[in-house]
C-alpha cells in the first residue's frame, strides 16, 4: 500500500515501504524530476532527535557517496532532510538480495563465484577509498534485474578522515558474519570485511554458515574460538581443496587472511580447478560450471598470447573435463576422412600428448582419438593451429570442441564458440560463423571481441 504520510520531499512520489533496517525504513518511490524509480532510506522517527545517530546516518550517506560510480556499489543520488528526518536516495535495483536467494536453497557454483567476484570488486574499491563496510552479509548484497550483485548499506561503515562514532568494545555487525576481532569489540578493518565475505562464500557454496547456531551468542563465540569446519564435509560433492582456502579466509588472525577480496575469489576458483584436474566428480546437489580464468585477448586477428592460453588450458580444460556429460549440440558428426595429421598439444597437467586429427573440415568420427580429449583440450589444440595460420586444420578440432562444450557455459563455451566463429570468418564462411559468434557474445556480453567479429561476419563478402 502507498504511504500516505508526508515522509518524503514532494519530488519523490508514491512511496512504498519495502524494508526496515536497524536505523530506518526504506521506501520505493518515483523521482518525478527524472522519471525513475529510486530507493529512499529515511532515519527512523525514534532516532531523529538523537544527534549521535543522526551523525552516524549522515556518515553512512557520505561513505556511500564516496563510492558512487564504483562497480557493483549501490549508487547514491541525493542526501538531505525532510520534516526533520535525514534521508538518502539510492538507485532501486529490484532483484532482491542474496539472502532471498539463499532461502531458495543451494546455489549454482558458477553463479555463486560470479556474485562473490562482484562483491569482492566493490569491497576492494571501498577499502581503497578508506571505507570499511563492517556488515557484509547476504541481506546487504542486492541484485539488479540482470542478477548482478551490488553492495549496499554502509550504515555502520567507517570512513578514513571521518570522526569515529564507534568506541572499542562496541560490537557492530551481524553475528553470523562477524570477524573474531569484531566479536571481541575491536575495530573492524578491511580484513574484517573479507572475513565476512568468506562467510558469505561458505554459505553460498554449502547452504549454511560455518559456525551456524540457533544461539547468536554461541555463533559469535565460535567465530573467536572454534576451528573452521571443513566445507567439504558441509555439503556432499564439494572438493577437499576448498578446505584450505576457507582456513585461510577465516583465519582468526586478520594478518593471515587473503589481502584482497579478489585474491580470495581467485583462490576459490583455483581450488575447483585443482579438484577437477584430479578427475573428481561433484554431486548434483553442488552443480559446478566452468569458471573463468582471466582471458587475455588481443584485437580481432589474434586470440591470446600463447603463455596465457596454456595457463587457461590448465584451468579451463581441467574443469571442462569434469563438467562434460556428453555431446549434443545439434551438430552432426561427419565420417572421418582417411587422411590424418598429427598435432602435439599440452594437456592440463603440462604433459605433451599426440592428437590424431582428421584432415579436411569434418568433425572426428567415433574412432578418432578426439574422444579421449576434453572440449577445452580440443579448443586449445585448435587455437594452436589458428596461431600458426592453419585455419583449415583448426576447423575440425574447434567444431568438436563446441560440440563437447555445449551447455558448459561461461567462459569455456564462449572461448570455443569465438574460436570456431573466428576461424570460419577467416576462411570466408561468414554466414556459418554468425551463430557461433552470437553464442560467444551471449555468453560474454561484456567483451568487445565477439561483437567486433560478429559485425565483420555480418558485413563480409564470402571469399
Amino acid at each position: 500500500m502507498p504511504v500516505e504520510t508526508d515522509i518524503l520531499p514532494p519530488r519523490y512520489r508514491s512511496p512504498r515501504r519495502i524494508a526496515t533496517g536497524g536505523m530506518g525504513d526504506i521506501y520505493r518511490a518515483t523521482d518525478v524530476a527524472l522519471g525513475r524509480a529510486v530507493a529512499v532510506k529515511v532515519l527512523s522517527e525514534r532516532y531523529a532527535h538523537n544527534e549521535g545517530i543522526r551523525s552516524r546516518f549522515t556518515r553512512e550517506a557520505l561513505a556511500a557517496a564516496r563510492l558512487s560510480g564504483e562497480p557493483y556499489v549501490v549508487t547514491v543520488f541525493d542526501v538531505g532532510e525532510h520534516a526533520e528526518r535525514p534521508f538518502i536516495v539510492m538507485e532501486y535495483l529490484g532483484g532482491g538480495s542474496l539472502e532471498e536467494r539463499l532461502r531458495e536453497g543451494g546455489q549454482d557454483v558458477g553463479q555463486a563465484l560470479e556474485w562473490l567476484e562482484q562483491a569482492a570488486t566493490a569491497l576492494d574499491a571501498a577499502h581503497r577509498h578508506g571505507v570499511v563496510h563492517r556488515d557484509v552479509k547476504p541481506g546487504n548484497l542486492l541484485l539488479d534485474r540482470d542478477a548482478n550483485v551490488h553492495v549496499a548499506d554502509f550504515g555502520i561503515a567507517s570512513a578514513a578522515g571521518m570522526d569515529a562514532l564507534t568506541l572499542t568494545g562496541t560490537v557492530l555487525g551481524t553475528a553470523g558474519y562477524l570477524a573474531p576481532e569484531q566479536a571481541q569489540g575491536d575495530h573492524a578493518t578491511p580484513a574484517s570485511d573479507r572475513y565476512a565475505l568468506a562467510v558469505v562464500a561458505y554459505e553460498l557454496l554449502s547452504g549454511r554458515r560455518p559456525f551456524e547456531s540457533d544461539s547468536i551468542t554461541a555463533e559469535a563465540v565460535a567465530h573467536v574460538h572454534e576451528a573452521v569446519p571443513p566445507i567439504s564435509a558441509a555439503r556432499p560433492g564439494l572438493p577437499e581443496e576448498l578446505d584450505a582456502v576457507f582456513r585461510r579466509a577465516l583465519a582468526k588472525d586478520p594478518s593471515q587472511r587473503y589481502e584482497t577480496g579478489a585474491e580470495l575469489v581467485a583462490a576459490l576458483r583455483a581450488a575447483f580447478a585443482n579438484a577437477a584436474g584430479a578427475t573428481r566428480t561433484f554431486a548434483a546437489s553442488a552443480p559446478v560450471r566452468a569458471q573463468p580464468a582471466r582471458r587475455v585477448r588481443t584485437p580481432v586477428g589474434h586470440w591470446t598470447l600463447v603463455g596465457a592460453l596454456l595457463a587457461l588450458a590448465a584451468i579451463g580444460g581441467a574443469i571442462a573435463a569434469i563438467l562434460l556429460t556428453g555431446s549434443g549440440s545439434g551438430h552432426k558428426k561427419a565420417q572421418r576422412p582417411p587422411a590424418q595429421t598429427v598435432t602435439t598439444v599440452v594437456t592440463q597437467k603440462g604433459r605433451a600428448t599426440t592428437v590424431t586429427t582428421p584432415a579436411g573440415t569434418g568433425s572426428s568420427g567415433p574412432g578418432s582419438s578426439f574422444g579421449s580429449l576434453s572440449g577445452s583440450q580440443l579448443n586449445d589444440s585448435g587455437y594452436a593451429k589458428m596461431s600458426a595460420g592453419d585455419y583449415t586444420g583448426a576447423l575440425p578440432l574447434l567444431r568438436q570442441s563446441v560440440v563437447k562444450l555445449s551447455g558448459v557455459g561461461y567462459p569455456t563455451e564462449a572461448y570455443a564458440n569465438y574460436n570456431l566463429g573466428y576461424t570460419l570468418l577467416q576462411l570466408g564462411r561468414c554466414d556459418e560463423a554468425i551463430p557461433y559468434l552470437e553464442q560467444a557474445k551471449r555468453l560474454e556480453p561484456q567483451r568487445h571481441e565477439p561483437k567486433d567479429a560478429l559485425q565483420r561476419a555480418r558485413h563480409c563478402k564470402p571469399g
